[in-house]
């Protein structure tokens, strides 16, 4: 089992309902996130492209947040999820400059918080939230080690993009494009 998600660009209207449903599932302090709408445009004028992507922890299968964590708070789950466990995380910030994701975040009560594909959800067999609110359905999330899991079949049937490939993460985080 391998957990991923796919976020389909061409669907994506940078809404940020995802963030809001996340912030709410998971107790987010006002004024942090786990997940975020980024908004880039590429091209030359007049030709230019708009893109929206919502992202979040990468969940990455090579996560050098969990090698440099001097406590084994990030850990990485079965499924491949990233997780941190709040008592064992001093909030020293090692795992914070070691994300090429920018994907951590300081807990004001002390410890580093993250996306966790809602994996409480999950283990129930539900969505994780930001997928259950998506407006335009654009976040697909499912085991990649299903063919049959959506996610799987997303990412066979379109073109896609990881981010910073080059870091050696292998994330599982999937632009289709």
């Amino acid at each position: 089992m391998r957990y991923a998600m796919a976020i389909d660009t061409k669907k994506c209207v940078g809404c940020s309902d995802c963030v809001v449903a996340c912030q709410l599932e998971n107790n987010v302090p006002v004024g942090y996130c786990r997940d975020w709408i980024v908004e880039t445009t590429s091209g030359t004028y007049p030709e230019l492209e708009l893109e929206f992507r919502s992202e979040r922890c990468h969940h990455c299968a090579n996560a050098p947040c969990v090698r440099c964590c001097p406590t084994g708070a990030s850990h990485i789950e079965e499924g491949g999820v990233v997780l941190v466990t709040p008592d064992l995380c001093i909030g020293c910030g090692a795992c914070n400059a070691s994300c090429p994701y920018d994907a951590r975040y300081p807990h004001p009560d002390g410890y580093v918080d993250k996306c966790t594909f809602c994996i409480h959800k999950v283990r129930k067999g539900e969505q994780p939230a930001c997928v259950e609110v998506c407006p335009t359905n654009c976040l697909y999330f499912g085991d990649l080690d299903d063919p049959n899991s959506e996610v799987s079949r997303k990412i066979k049937e379109r073109k896609y993009k990881r981010l910073k490939t080059e870091a050696g993460t292998d994330p599982q985080l999937y632009f289709l494009i």
